[in-house]
């Protein structure tokens, strides 16, 4: 018994530890949270129902700002308690290969046990050494543009990164949802500050004399130019990322192929790179409610187009070798199905 204590008293500790780090981490959230109850009460009561005199100016005023403001609390919610996804059943190693795994201590042998598990599966991207790339935390094969966090211990499909304002990570299954929050609070600040600016000129000449509300009006217009300022850099660089249809961890390091490294491998054009967040349906675009292409597992790619033919790789030395880029340019954004017909069509007419 008296073995037994000191170890009761570690796991103890260790438990308290846990809650405390799980307690802390909403602290950002709660900050946000009373930013934005405070800016409904100064914008609200301060603003529209004590400065405000026009009642058609008032009405109107509302109105726009709880339009506004239900949506970006809405993509704040769906941000925050929308789960990342895991990989399914089929990425995770078996029992029997976990064990031949584990008991192998020569490391190709260990690249061979995991490159027969990866071929039943649609996986495309390599580690920087060209091996498949594996988690040995959660003990799953990864899915291309699924990464392990740390904070979340999980591995999570197409993770973009974890974001303590929201107190969760940022994946396939929420990154439409972030990205309109982002837009929906560049829209608030952009609002408040478009709206509060005249009584803010009003209240600092001394045309209004309302002491509380002069507090509340002034100090509204700094914190809405200071949330817009940064949040428009943020907003700008997600936008970006979209645009090249990359996540932050691929634009900090390229995802690599078997042909190697290369950034733009999920590139397929501005419009399908739009879709594989947004959607199809364009009339869910600027709602949070999931739309996304696909189940985050697979994403089509121009390297998978590329592997299949070797004509197509290389498109550098293309270029450099004065090679016309056209065929590149309407070959590169074929799908794999496209791509894979139009090789049977080949193969039958020269058969």
């Amino acid at each position: 018994m008296a073995v037994a204590a000191p170890v009761w008293w570690k796991m103890a500790v260790s438990r308290w530890l846990r809650c405390c780090q799980r307690a802390f981490a909403w602290l950002p959230v709660l900050i946000i949270t009373l930013v934005v109850l405070w800016s409904y009460y100064a914008y609200v009561c301060e603003l529209c129902l004590v400065t405000l005199s026009n009642p058609v100016e008032k009405v109107a005023y509302l109105i726009i700002f709880h339009i506004i403001f239900v949506l970006f609390v809405w993509t704040y919610w769906k941000s925050i308690f929308t789960l990342p996804v895991q990989p399914g059943k089929k990425y995770h190693m078996s029992y029997a290969d976990q064990e031949r795994y584990e008991n192998e201590e020569r490391p190709e042998v260990q690249r061979q046990i995991l490159a027969e598990i990866a071929r039943k599966l649609p996986v495309y991207t390599r580690t920087g050494s060209g091996g498949i790339r594996f988690c040995d935390r959660c003990q799953l094969i990864k899915p291309d543009r699924c990464h392990h966090c740390i904070v979340c211990a999980i591995c999570v499909l197409k993770m973009d990164h974890h974001c303590p304002w929201v107190n969760n990570c940022i994946g396939f299954s929420n990154y439409k949802f972030f990205l309109l929050f982002l837009a929906y609070s560049l829209l608030y600040c952009l609002y408040i500050a478009a709206t509060v600016f005249k009584y803010f000129i009003k209240y600092w000449t001394g045309e209004l004399t309302n002491r509380r509300s002069k507090f509340h009006v002034l100090f509204l217009l700094f914190v809405a130019v200071m949330f817009f300022v940064s949040l428009m850099f943020l907003f700008g660089y997600h936008c970006w990322l979209v645009s090249r249809n990359r996540s932050t961890l691929e634009a900090f390091s390229a995802p690599v192929f078997q042909n190697g490294p290369d950034k733009n491998g999920f590139n397929l054009g501005f419009v399908k790179n739009l879709q594989q967040v947004f959607g199809e349906e364009k009339k869910l675009w600027l709602l949070p409610i999931a739309s996304s292409q696909g189940d985050g597992h697979f994403f089509p790619m121009r390297a998978l187009c590329e592997a299949q033919n070797p004509l197509l790789a290389n498109e550098e030395q293309w270029e450099d070798d004065g090679m016309d880029e056209e065929p590149d340019a309407s070959l590169s954004g074929v799908s794999v199905r496209d791509f894979s017909s139009e090789g049977q069509k080949t193969s039958g007419s020269s058969g």
